[in-house]
């Protein structure tokens, strides 16, 4: 009789143990690993996706240089 008690005990106690931390433990991961690939392919489709911005050179006769320029001076 406690030979049976036991054994239900103890199979009482690895059921609680596969289904209450094993089992959320093994679907979570598999839910984050999920989230990572999908935040992964979309972070490569915004780069396949995104062109290179063209910055235009500056040009030389836009910019007339202040010959009157007085260098900046920190007041303490």
């Amino acid at each position: 009789m406690i030979k049976l008690l036991v054994e239900l005990f103890v199979i009482y106690i690895l059921f609680k143990l596969v289904f209450e931390f094993i089992f959320p433990v093994y679907r979570s991961a598999q839910q984050i690993k999920r989230k990572m690939e999908d935040m992964q392919q979309q972070m490569n489709q915004n780069q396949t996706n995104s062109k290179p911005e063209d910055h235009p050179q500056p040009n030389k006769d836009n910019h007339k240089i202040n010959k009157d320029y007085i260098d900046f001076e920190e007041i303490k």
